[in-house]
């Protein structure tokens, strides 16, 4: 199971840190991504990172914004959120598979979601 968390009200321009904690089963193994979703948006790809860390892709709407990172010991992905916007406000996933994937349906392993507000 994967648990997400991190998520909560900031103003524009502010940080928050997202993290996913897996739990039952060790992904160590699993690439994982994060994903969001805006009311009445499409699920959309957000930043992922390979099972060693050695890989990360981040779509063009956070890059330079945002930074994914791991630690394979404590079984958690960090999605760090800086200079956030009112357009990153979103429900935020995290998912984890066995590839390095930038579609949601491929992603076999979901977290229920955290929601950041970002106030203007």
């Amino acid at each position: 199971q994967l648990q997400a968390s991190g998520g909560g009200l900031v103003q524009a321009g502010g940080s928050l840190r997202l993290s996913c904690a897996a739990s039952g089963r060790s992904f160590s193994s699993y690439a994982v991504g994060w994903f969001r979703q805006a009311p009445g948006k499409e699920r959309e790809f957000v930043a992922n990172i390979a099972w060693s860390g050695g890989s990360t892709y981040y779509s063009d709407s956070v890059k330079g914004r945002f930074t994914i990172s791991r630690d394979n010991a404590k079984n958690t992905v960090y999605l760090q959120m800086n200079s956030l916007k009112p357009e990153d406000t979103a429900i935020y996933y995290c998912a984890a598979d066995q590839s390095l994937a930038l579609i949601a349906r491929e992603y076999v392993y979901w977290g229920q979601g955290t929601l950041v507000t970002v106030s203007s």
